[in-house]
């Protein structure tokens, strides 16, 4: 489980720095009203949540290689239920940076969960990518 679990976080982060560099330059490219201050935090956020779920995954499915798809589904509706809390609250209590902010967590979300559906699909078929 180790290695899958080093060979995950090594693909994260690489995956995390070049989405990182993509968002800096388009960060150059538009107008700084579009772009969310917390954008520097949103990448540790995504990169801390994206493998405190997977290592979660990972220990289940060494213990119940059956129930893994039920548990994959309940950590993804809770991420999404954690994912609008935050939302929410930082909607609320900066309205300024509201729209930014929804924009560009809701990009990261798309991105993020693309890359956690792909690598825990390859981990599930025995693909090893």
């Amino acid at each position: 489980m180790q290695f899958k679990f080093y060979r995950f976080l090594k693909k994260l982060i690489i995956y995390t720095v070049l989405l990182a560099i993509i968002g800096f330059i388009i960060a150059r490219l538009i107008p700084g009203e579009f772009i969310t201050p917390t954008l520097p935090y949103l990448y540790l956020f995504f990169l801390s949540v994206t493998i405190i779920v997977h290592y979660i995954l990972l220990k289940v499915s060494e213990k119940r290689t059956n129930s893994f798809i039920n548990y994959f589904m309940l950590l993804t509706f809770g991420k999404l239920i954690f994912f609008l809390s935050i939302i929410i609250t930082y909607s609320l209590i900066y309205r300024s940076d509201a729209i930014p902010f929804i924009i560009t967590f809701f990009i990261l979300y798309v991105f993020y969960t693309v890359f956690e559906v792909v690598l825990s699909l390859s981990h599930t078929t025995g693909n090893s990518r």
